[in-house]
Formats: C-alpha cells, structure tokens, sequence
C-alpha cells in the first residue's frame, strides 16, 4: 500500500502527478485556508502533511496528537518558525522544508528593495502618474541615493544572504559588511566580505538588510537601539520576518528622520492591517511577502517539499530537514 498524505497546499499539477506515483493524496478543495478543526480530523489516518507556513497552520503538539499515524511534515518554504521542532522530536515525526530553490530569487526581491528606497522609485512614479511632474527645472526635488560604489551591511550570511552579496560586489562595486553567529570564510575570500559586530555594521552602513531566520535569539533584533545607530540616510530593508524588528520602534525611527528609508516584504502581522503606519509614509517601499513569488521558483518549491516527504514515506532518497 502506499503512504497516504494529505496536502493543504495547491500543487501544481507536474507535481501533483509526482506525488500521485508515490502516495495516495487526498487534498483540501475547499474555499481559502483550510480550518483548524477540518485539518486535525483530515489527517488522524494520514503518514505525511504537506503543506505551507501560511496554508497548514502551526504544527504543534495539538496536531501531532490528532494524528497518531504521522511521519513527516513537508513545508513549501524556507523558514520553518511555525513547525515546533521539539515536539516534532517528541512524536518522531521529521519535519522538512524547501531552502537553497529560493536563494537567488529572493536575491533579487532584495536588491529591488534596495534601489526602490535609494532611488525613491515608488515613490516618484506616484508623482508622475497624479501628475504633479510640472516641471523640469526642480529635479533636485526627486534626488534620491546612489546605491552604486556605497556599503550594504547583511545581518545573517546564510545562502540568500551570500547571494545578496555576490550581487553588491559585482553588480554595484559595494563594500559589503555582515554580522552572523559564525565566520564565513568562504563569503569573506569570494566577495571581500568583512565581518564585524552588529554595532560597527549599523553604523557604518549605507543600506542595513536583514536576513536572518526567526529563531527565540532574532526576535526583534532590530529595534530602538538599533535603528539609533544607524546613518540618518540608511536605508533598511527587511526580507526575512516580521517579528524581527520592533516595528513600533521602525515606524518611530522613519518619523524622527533617523533612517531615510525602509523597504519591506514582511511585518509583524500579516496581511498588514491597512491602519498601519507604514502604508501612509512615502519613504516606505510595502510588498506583500514575496520573496519567492516568481512561478518558476514557487513550482519548484513545490516540487522539492515534494519530493522531501517522498523520500522519508519511501525511505528512498535525500530530504532537507527542519531542525
């Protein structure tokens, strides 16, 4: 017989077929997210969930109890905060997740959100499109920062973080700086990366992008002290989570003028509550947690949290583990 695994997530059908070789699926078709009561009855006789962050839910020892039966739990994402690992442990369930796919896509959103607050890109195109471009003479009006030959500071050198890297070095001639729990020697020879201490990389760093996990250690990492340090015309870009930063203490430092910009893809709640702050300041570039949203690379998400669960019902193959 073969494992029988229930899946939340909407695969795409290459996928889906790859799944069906394996596994008997049986999937959530109902309307949005798929309620918590629903899910804990769905998978009582299931070996395996395959899921998402945002179409699972929390697996956490509620659910484990629910399903007796589990072995492995498969998330269409890099960060795994919402999987409780030790009760994962506990149940002997083994919990995997999709890293290195989304490295140089989520890259790219980055140095997007990095020319956008420098160059105030958002912000001018509303300019021109509610016809205030009257004339050519006051062009220092829409000055903005050159991103080109300044320092960009990365705190957490993991893949995505040496991708952003290779990307100031050889894309914009940066001096590029990072702060990490660990050395990274290999960044340091290939990007001229300097290590230092998260004070020396806030304050002298032209562009502050923030790249690590969300762990008990990185909550709110960034916060009043922090943006204090930082140059009045730094811009921060967040592309990691939202509970990293004290977002209070964000939307201050942008209103005191001790920051010149913010570009952000991920706030301490989301969908982002539409009275917030940030969504009214022109200096604040909001895209809504699409790291990874690009077709190609969400497809093969799909595929490795795929073939991750695979290869543990199967116990044939490699798998990306979440610890």
């Amino acid at each position: 017989m073969k494992p029988k695994v229930y899946v939340t997530y909407k695969m795409p059908d290459d996928v889906e077929q790859f799944m069906k070789q394996h596994c008997d699926i049986r999937k959530w078709e109902g309307e949005g997210l798929i309620p918590r009561d629903v899910l804990l009855k769905e998978i009582a006789d299931v070996d395996g969930l395959y899921s998402s962050r945002n179409s699972g839910g929390i697996v956490d020892e509620e659910l484990l109890r629910s399903a007796p039966l589990l072995k492995a739990v498969s998330t269409v994402s890099v960060g795994y905060n919402h999987f409780d690992v030790q009760a994962l442990k506990k149940h002997n369930v083994i919990g995997t997740h999709t890293p290195d796919v989304l490295n140089e896509t989520v890259a790219d959103l980055a140095f997007g959100l990095i020319i956008s607050t420098a160059r105030r890109i958002v912000e001018l195109d509303r300019f021109v499109k509610q016809g205030n471009w009257k004339s050519t003479a006051k062009y220092d009006e829409s000055y903005g920062q050159d991103v080109h030959s300044s320092t960009i500071g990365i705190i957490g050198m993991g893949r995505i973080g040496e991708a952003i890297a290779k990307r100031a070095k050889f894309g914009f001639n940066m001096d590029v700086l990072y702060y990490n729990r660990n050395r990274k020697p290999d960044a340091e020879e290939k990007y001229g990366a300097e290590y230092c201490d998260m004070e020396s990389l806030l304050t002298r760093s032209d562009f502050v992008v923030l790249m690590t996990p969300l762990t008990p250690e990185t909550i709110q990492i960034i916060g009043a002290k922090e943006f204090k340090l930082m140059k009045k015309t730094a811009c921060f870009i967040n592309v990691s989570r939202g509970q990293t930063v004290d977002e209070k203490a964000m939307i201050d430092a942008l209103n005191n003028g001790e920051i010149y910009a913010a570009g952000l893809d991920v706030y301490e709640t989301e969908p982002v509550e539409m009275d917030n702050p940030l969504l009214t300041m022109p200096n604040v570039v909001t895209v809504p947690h699409i790291g990874s949203a690009t077709a190609k690379t969400e497809d093969a998400m799909a595929m490795k949290a795929a073939e991750n669960i695979v290869a543990i019902l199967t116990r044939k193959g490699k798998f990306d583990k979440a610890d």
